[in-house]
């Protein structure tokens, strides 16, 4: 209900029962039934849509636990802890993307395209360092390898690439089948082989606000959208995937046996639907390609983008463009029903567990960066 009812009725609810109490001998009042109103009550409020005159800012008013935005649409949602706030780190980026969480130097890193730069929040005094990387080659997400190295998918030079520890920058990927890319992602790196797995949707060459817009005037500027693999050993290019119109964000399941890869293809695509894809891995390769769970909540469908699993084998899931009440991160269990969700005032491009427990979501969130601990730990170490 809006929020000026919400506040009537629970002053009316508040009146009554200070009434009821006034009138009636001690001895009559139902501390059960009072119960039951209190906890209608509750509920009333819990249902109710975030109320966005609520202020991220400094100097802002306390939250009353629990935090009203961390909504639980599902028992099986038990990570939400009820003495802990949703909270702006930073604002003032264009369009954040790509969060990773580095474990040796306890800092957060995180993308903003349009300003060709990449950011740093470090944990040990919520210091953010402006331009950590600029230029960045318009990168959009981020990722951390097992030797602690940084992988990037550049939008502007159309490529994936390391950053070594002499400072000097490896080309891993740019281009497939005598193609160029048409602008990677999104990456993750599986533990076992030092593999790579990253997508290809292209929006860094469909625009010049976050990349170079190519003049083919295609929505596939170069090739088929795609996901691809690069060997950890030999460095090879493959293709494992294709049937989503255009995948973007992918995370591994907690056992490494399938792959969850989100599809923002109605951008472009008027067939395509919001969804989030899962694959099961065989090796090298994906087979099994089917839809894991829909975006569309209360009638209304958006986006997911950025999505990272826990160690239960939950896929908490960036979403966004619908609108208060949508926006956010909404969390999946492993069969794909939506059990929470955590609003906030922006659209969601993407997330990641971090922090020294890994038991903190980092939410990049259009202008800002947000963070809320949770009572779970990320499966993957970003």
């Amino acid at each position: 209900m809006p929020r000026i009812q919400l506040h009537r009725f629970v002053d009316l609810a508040q009146g009554t029962a200070r009434r009821s109490a006034e009138d009636a001998p001690s001895s009559a009042i139902d501390r059960r039934a009072f119960l039951r109103k209190a906890s209608t009550l509750a509920a009333a409020t819990a249902m109710a849509p975030a109320a966005f005159a609520r202020n991220f800012g400094p100097g802002a008013e306390p939250v009353r636990y629990p935090d009203p935005d961390i909504v639980v649409l599902d028992k099986r949602f038990n990570a939400k802890l009820g003495n802990t706030p949703i909270l702006r780190l930073h604002t003032g980026t264009l369009w954040a993307e790509g969060p990773a969480w580095n474990g040796v130097g306890r800092y957060l890193l995180w993308s903003d395209i349009p300003n060709d730069e990449q950011l740093r929040w470090i944990e040990e005094d919520g210091h953010v360092s402006r331009r950590f990387r600029s230029p960045s080659g318009n990168s959009n997400g981020n990722t951390f390898d097992y030797q602690g190295r940084q992988i990037a998918c550049e939008h502007g030079n159309r490529r994936v690439v390391r950053y070594e520890y002499d400072g000097s920058v490896t080309v891993l990927a740019d281009g497939f089948d005598g193609k160029p890319f048409n602008a990677p992602n999104d990456a993750v790196v599986h533990p076992n082989d030092g593999s790579i797995w990253f997508t290809d949707p292209g929006y860094g060459s469909l625009m010049n606000y976050e990349g170079h817009r190519m003049s083919t005037g295609s929505v596939q500027p170069h090739q088929k959208e795609a996901i691809y693999r690069i060997d950890g050993g030999s460095g090879a290019i493959t293709k494992v995937a294709d049937q989503p119109f255009k995948p973007n964000g992918l995370c591994f399941s907690h056992d490494y046996k399938k792959l969850y890869v989100a599809d923002t293809g109605k951008s472009h695509y008027p067939d395509a639907k919001n969804i989030i894809w899962q694959f099961d891995i065989d090796g090298a390769t994906l087979k099994n390609p089917r839809e894991f769970a829909d975006m569309t909540l209360d009638g209304k469908s958006g986006f997911a983008d950025g999505i990272r699993c826990d160690e239960s084998g939950n896929v908490w899931s960036s979403a966004g463009w619908v609108g208060d009440g949508y926006d956010g991160v909404h969390v999946f269990a492993p069969n794909g029903d939506r059990i929470g969700q955590i609003r906030l005032p922006e659209i969601c491009s993407n997330v990641c567990f971090g922090g020294t427990k890994r038991n903190r979501l980092f939410m990049t969130a259009s202008q800002s960066l947000y963070a809320v601990f949770v009572e779970t730990r990320g499966a993957h170490i970003t």
